[in-house]
């Protein structure tokens, strides 16, 4: 398979188009089969090398893969019987996320997610992840949904943020974010969300109140975009990787301060280096989690997300201050 490789992955590009043509060119020889097999255990170690030291930015490149599986590729790999729903019933259908009655480990469950979509044509048919008001009140429908008939409720979290145009903003883009925060916070059923690949701002967060989070192993989930955050401090989006820095948004970060509840690991490469592993692991943790869910009462469940959410973070209290 071709990938498509980042900036920092250009050495080991190099290295994997020259095993390339030579498998093309081998024809069965043993020489070239022996020189093969050396540079694909250099490929292999050089992978380890680079993705074992990823910086900020660099994983935030990485959740932003082109070719990352998005929340279309993990239900058809995790689940069965997926029914497309539809609408807002107010307004009108938003493509960025989409949501709807799956079967997931032999019970009935209700899937939603944002989706960027893959080809240009999908992409700008879902604007590019970027939901508007109506996917916010689409995603707050199916979730009343289900707690109605009492179905589990897993979310794939995977955009930039909320849509800011302004046919948004005269919808109510920020009161269809708020709205999903206070009922997802009083859902009788459990919720569990996975940040697959960018989870920014308000917009993630409005699918995001749930008991437990998890994160893929490359994923990123911040209060807004290491671009965003450069030009609002320091007038200069080509300080993206310092904010990345800054703004402790890798899946590492957000298990330390108690954002999430567990990094889920991903092929070495990344997620796009094989769909199928990465939907496997995270077929475990969710059977996992909603296994413990499963077993808590109505009322258990409430109090359960209430404290996940008032367990975020630490605070320390400052030293008293000296006699004069």
């Amino acid at each position: 398979m071709a990938y498509n490789f980042l900036e920092f992955e250009k050495p080991l590009a190099e290295l994997e188009s020259r095993i390339e043509d030579l498998r093309l060119a081998a024809g069965g020889q043993v020489d070239a089969e022996d020189e093969i097999k050396k540079l694909s255990k250099k490929a292999d170690e050089l992978r380890e090398k680079i993705f074992s030291g990823l910086n900020a930015w660099q994983k935030t490149q990485v959740a932003r893969h082109q070719d990352r599986p998005n929340t279309e590729d993990y239900i058809g790999l995790l689940t069965q019987g997926f029914t497309e729903m539809h609408g807002d019933r107010l307004f009108a259908e938003d493509p960025a996320i989409i949501g709807g009655m799956a079967w997931f480990d032999g019970y009935p469950v209700m899937i939603i997610g944002h989706n960027k979509g893959r080809t240009t044509k999908d992409r700008l048919k879902r604007n590019f992840g970027w939901p508007h008001p109506e996917g916010y009140r689409k995603a707050l429908r199916l979730m009343k949904f289900a707690e109605k008939f009492g179905r589990p409720i897993i979310t794939f979290i995977d955009t930039a943020g909320a849509y800011p145009g302004i046919g948004a903003e005269e919808r109510g883009q920020s009161e269809a974010i708020a709205r999903n925060l206070l009922v997802m916070s009083g859902l009788r059923v459990p919720v569990v969300s996975v940040v697959i690949g960018e989870g920014g701002s308000g917009g993630a967060l409005a699918i995001g109140v749930a008991n437990r989070v998890l994160m893929l192993e490359h994923a990123i989930y911040s209060v807004i975009s290491p671009e965003g955050c450069a030009t609002i401090l320091w007038k200069d989006g080509s300080k993206a990787p310092e904010a990345a820095e800054l703004l402790k948004l890798t899946a590492q970060d957000s298990l330390r301060l108690r954002i999430i509840d567990e990094v889920i690991k991903e092929p070495l490469g990344g997620a796009h280096r094989d769909y199928e592993l990465t939907a496997g692991n995270i077929e475990k943790a969710l059977k996992k989690h909603l296994a413990d869910l499963r077993a808590m009462t109505p009322d258990e469940i409430v109090s359960d997300r209430y404290e996940k959410f008032r367990a975020i973070g630490s605070f320390t209290t400052p030293p008293a201050a000296k006699n004069a």
